[in-house]
């Protein structure tokens, strides 16, 4: 019950040896997925797919940002991982950021400062790329799967919050 990366990809594996698959046979797919990390529509009889895909990814970002899996028995009773996050976004992002995260924010005084002045976190960039990378993770677990972004989409926007995060490393690594 532990979501593992080999859990991405369920759409690829299954129509890839789609010629080889027998509804008679015993498989892994027919658990589709980690509970947590396995998309609505799973639950309801949809067949597996590219967005299931994406579906699960965003939650695996939720949780690794956040430091919950989507299992913790506080998602419970219509509390979810994605609808934690939401709800805080973006004035309470620094109650959900998980703390390992922030320690070195911590050590050097930067987050006691930003509260106690009342600087708006977004003036922060590394707070930016935080909330950035957690409103991909909600873009990439919406309910409806014809609302979630494109795997496409998810790689050029973290491209581009490394490149905000790091920009002279990518200067450094044009010249080399």
């Amino acid at each position: 019950m532990v979501g593992h990366i080999s859990d991405f990809g369920l759409a690829k594996i299954f129509f890839g040896d789609k010629l080889n698959y027998s509804t008679n046979q015993s498989s892994s797919l027919g658990l589709r997925g980690t509970v947590g990390y396995a998309p609505p529509e799973y639950g309801m009889g949809s067949e597996l797919s590219t967005k299931g895909d994406v579906y699960s990814y965003g939650i695996l970002l939720l949780e690794m940002f956040i430091g919950k899996r989507p299992t913790d028995e506080r998602f419970k009773e219509g509390l979810s991982i994605r609808n934690f996050v939401e709800a805080a976004l973006p004035e309470r992002m620094i109650e959900i950021i998980d703390p390992i995260l922030l320690q070195e924010r911590v050590r050097r005084g930067t987050i006691a400062d930003i509260i106690l002045s009342g600087n708006n976190l977004r003036n922060d960039r590394h707070f930016w790329c935080l909330t950035s990378i957690l409103h991909i993770g909600l873009a990439c677990s919406f309910e409806s799967p014809s609302e979630r972004m494109d795997m496409s989409d998810v790689v050029i926007k973290l491209c581009s919050i490394r490149n905000k995060l790091y920009p002279t490393r990518l200067r450094r690594e044009v010249q080399t």
